[in-house]
């Protein structure tokens, strides 16, 4: 059980609480419209962030290497998702848990992400080999 789904309902309700003792019911609002500012901010971040993966193809990133250098372990998704400004293509089944999405670049070199609980895990890049070309003398 993830305890987020606990304590965040409880910490609303805590805070407000700690409005109405301090302030009464101008604590309340007060400590409400913080919390609804809160939520847009979030929200509207959200928003920003699937506009600009709506505009590009799914699953594409400018370069595969430059997101293998960039990715962190226990970033959520909606991050890695703002960094590559696109969704990536789910490989898993779908509301599997991990969750695995891939990202590949112009040169078929692509990131595999492994999301725990909406938390990257572990990522693999994968880069094809080069053609054997001739050395030039």
């Amino acid at each position: 059980m993830n305890l987020r789904n606990v304590f965040v309902p409880v910490g609303v309700v805590g805070v407000l609480v700690v409005g109405y003792v301090s302030y009464g019911w101008p604590g309340v609002a007060a400590v409400g419209g913080g919390l609804v500012m809160w939520a847009l901010l979030h929200f509207t971040r959200l928003m920003n962030v699937m506009k600009k993966a709506a505009n590009r193809p799914m699953g594409y990133v400018g370069s595969a290497v430059m997101l293998n250098a960039r990715l962190q372990e226990g970033v959520n998704l909606m991050h890695v998702v703002a960094m590559t400004q696109s969704l990536g293509e789910l490989r898993s089944a779908q509301d599997a848990d991990p969750e695995v999405y891939r990202w590949t670049d112009g040169t078929q070199s692509h990131v595999t992400c492994e999301f725990r609980h909406g938390k990257l895990v572990k990522w693999t890049l994968f880069r094809p080999e080069e053609p054997n070309s001739p050395v030039a003398l």
